[in-house]
């Protein structure tokens, strides 16, 4: 049988999948920033009574599998998750480096509740890494018989017109 959330009158299983990205998509999750930020989005997420069940960091973006009750919204919820990780952020590594200045964080991001489909988003999570490496490695090597030099707008404008389904 599930085991089902509950609040004083309310029986709840609200689950997202949600996905969100550093400001202009720079790959600055690597190293420490990546060890620590896991156990802060735990602890904030606690804070306003959520729970993040599945995650993942990757260079340029976060996945998670957040379980908020129905007392927030998403959007409270990652307010709060993505402001306070990036006043953490700015206070622990403002001073190494120079990138960490102004909005660390995008504006927006992307949810999907999960439903019935749970283990097939927390599979997804775990494989998504392994996932971005392979259509890398296809990209790369495919663009390596280019005769000439091109730009990141020509390449993706070479890309779409090859026919290539989904993009990079």
């Amino acid at each position: 049988m599930k085991v089902y959330e509950a609040l004083r009158h309310t029986t709840w299983e609200c689950k997202y999948h949600v996905v969100f990205v550093p400001k202009c998509r720079r790959k600055v999750l690597y190293g420490q920033i990546r060890q620590e930020l896991g156990k802060v989005f735990r602890e904030l997420a606690e804070q306003k009574e959520s729970e993040i069940e599945e995650g993942h960091l990757m260079k340029d973006h976060v996945h998670i599998l957040i379980s908020v009750p129905p007392k927030y919204s998403v959007a409270q919820v990652m307010g709060y998750l993505k402001g306070k990780s990036a006043i953490h952020i700015a206070r622990v590594y403002a001073g190494r480096r120079r990138n960490f200045v102004g909005h660390f964080w995008a504006r927006g991001y992307w949810v999907s509740t999960v439903g019935k489909n749970e283990a097939a988003v927390r599979r997804y999570i775990q494989e998504q890494e392994k996932e971005d490496q392979r259509l890398e490695q296809m990209t790369w090597r495919r663009f390596e018989r280019l005769p000439i030099t091109i730009n990141r707008f020509e390449r993706f404008t070479l890309f779409q017109a090859s026919g290539s389904a989904g993009g990079f």
